[in-house]
């Protein structure tokens, strides 16, 4: 009986540590834009603050959940961005930028809240904003949407 218990229980152990975890793996606005680039990828920003109590659960809802971490880590290029962060400079296009100067460059000036998700394809110089929430449900079809528009250019 000892034996058959111990037997289970190291199968369960042994089937757990197998089973990785995927996450999306965020990178920083200067790296995710130099490896779009490179990658001819569509950069998917979470432009995010630390007080936003909708950024974080949107984190929970959409971005910690499987079909979306599949297609974001397949087709896109995950940036998180924090434009009230202090003491980074942000490279884009050949110019220097504060967090908050590069919100408004990127966006064209669009931000009104948190969260906001911006997608931008380096290559057709073009962008897309998406603003406020959204869970895995509605975030689904609005990556697929971009991964449509920007590609085919």
């Amino acid at each position: 009986m000892k034996i058959k218990i111990i037997g289970i229980l190291l199968l369960t152990i042994m089937a757990s540590s197998f089973k990785t975890a995927e996450e999306i793996k965020w990178l920083d606005f200067n790296k995710g834009y130099e490896m779009a680039k490179k990658k001819n990828k569509i950069m998917i920003i979470d432009v995010y603050t630390d007080w936003c109590g909708w950024c974080k659960r949107m984190d929970r809802d959409a971005y910690a959940k499987e079909n979306i971490i599949s297609a974001v880590n397949a087709d896109f290029i995950p940036v998180k961005f924090n434009p009230e962060q202090q003491g980074i400079t942000y490279t884009f296009e050949g110019k220097s930028y504060t967090g908050a100067q590069l919100a408004g460059v990127i966006s064209n000036n669009q931000i009104n809240g948190y969260p906001t998700t911006i997608f931008l394809y380096p290559k057709g110089k073009s962008s897309e904003l998406v603003v406020g929430y959204k869970n895995a449900e509605q975030m689904e079809p609005i990556l697929k949407d971009m991964k449509k528009k920007f590609y085919k250019k």
